[in-house]
């Protein structure tokens, strides 16, 4: 049977996907590659992590973690889930800053497209990276830290340079949540008092169909003992809720106010169960943060035809970084995000209307997920583009990384 990725609307053009068990064995396979990409947890709505030969899966590699505790770090193989290097950090004490809502995502799938979790004054997944390990097509294990000239451009890379073996990410003590969900937060309130609400907690998600005078669902997370009664007129939801209405709460992290620790509280899903719907589609698109509140009106003026095709969409913010491929690339961020109906043939002629509405706001598309933008848009969006062109010619001439979606959208 043909591979595909998670959500099985993609079937990988690869003719073989290897899991090598070492670097030794990683290394053979990409010195005598014509084409070859990393595959993660295959969480990509789009053709990025595709290669018209071959696919190395890094899932059979000793992840080795180490935890620095003097530089506050841990380094660890690329391949690691979110979810399984939660787990040993808390088990140690430590915690990351930020978890995306999947803890099922492998690290350097979130890292290379610029996956960014929530909170006005978080930064996105990408922005902990400390340090990376590079495996080129030459075989040249390439080791970069922040602050070296290229690093902000070697981060969000879409694996457009090599493979990535290792990551180092920045670490802190470990940390207790609170989630707090609320019902029904009207839409006047949210236009008016954005700024408010979304720093109401250190992270808040606001989840919606799009339809209607209110906002479905506001997910709180907090470090604090206490959450408020009400949230701008909405009311606290007396029992556990899945963002999709239809979805049993078992399988979303518990609420009700209940502390518990950052890994079992930042994401929305369990590590155990199946994330969201399963069956969905995914585009998201981030807008600077002084964009914010006019690209939710263009968006909701769309409500009539999203809607039906639509299973939820959710609202977060994300503080400004220095990647030069990020999508908070030099500006504070708000993703819209949208899981769609597993309706491509809907879905699909839909995006180029949106795209078109969030066109004045400066609007880029999540790597990862569905979008209809061609080269000549993306490219205005991204400053230091032409830098990240140069880099690639560097580190991979004969193009041996190089893809069909790289060609089209680069």
């Amino acid at each position: 049977m043909a591979e595909r990725n998670w959500a099985g609307n993609l079937e990988y053009r690869a003719t073989s996907i290897h899991h090598p068990a070492d670097l030794g064995e990683l290394r053979d396979l990409v010195v005598g590659a014509r084409r070859i990409r990393a595959l993660g947890s295959r969480h990509s709505f789009n053709d990025l992590a595709d290669s018209e030969h071959e696919l190395v899966v890094l899932d059979r590699v000793d992840p080795d973690v180490r935890i620095d505790e003097g530089a506050r770090t841990v380094t660890f193989g690329a391949g690691m889930r979110y979810g399984d290097l939660a787990e040993v950090l808390q088990g140690a004490g430590w915690a990351l800053h930020n978890m995306a809502s999947l803890p099922h995502i492998s690290v350097a799938g979130a890292v290379a497209t610029g996956t960014h979790g929530s909170g006005d004054r978080n930064g996105t997944l990408s922005s902990a990276v400390a340090g990376l390990e590079l495996l080129t097509a030459e075989g040249e294990l390439v080791h970069a830290r922040r602050g070296d000239a290229e690093f902000d451009g070697m981060v969000v890379a879409l694996g457009a340079l090599g493979i990535v073996t290792r990551l180092t990410l920045d670490i802190q003590p470990t940390f207790e949540v609170r989630q707090d969900v609320y019902s029904d937060l009207p839409w006047d309130r949210v236009l008016e008092d954005f700024d408010a609400i979304t720093s109401s907690a250190y992270s808040v998600s606001l989840f919606t169909n799009w339809a209607g005078d209110s906002i479905g669902q506001v997910w709180l997370k907090s470090t604090t003992p206490d959450a408020p009664e009400t949230l701008a007129g909405a009311e606290r939801a007396p029992v556990d809720r899945h963002p999709l209405r239809e979805m049993p709460a078992t399988n979303a992290t518990r609420q009700g106010g209940v502390p518990g620790p950052w890994n079992d509280r930042l994401p929305h899903f369990r590590m155990g169960f199946t994330p969201s719907n399963g069956e969905e589609l995914q585009t998201e698109y981030l807008v600077p943060r002084r964009h914010a509140v006019e690209a939710i009106r263009a968006v909701r003026a769309l409500g009539e035809h999203i809607t039906p095709h639509l299973l939820v969409t959710e609202i977060r913010t994300m503080a400004a970084d220095s990647l030069w491929l990020s999508g908070a690339f030099e500006t504070d961020a708000v993703g819209i995000h949208f899981t769609w109906k597993k309706e491509p043939e809907h879905v699909l002629p839909l995006l180029p209307r949106i795209e078109a509405a969030l066109e004045p706001y400066a609007a880029r598309p999540h790597w990862g997920k569905l979008f209809a933008m061609d080269s000549s848009r993306v490219r205005t969006l991204y400053p230091r583009i032409d830098d990240f062109d140069r880099l690639v010619a560097r580190f991979d001439p004969e193009g041996v990384f190089s893809n069909d979606y790289l060609r089209r959208v680069l």
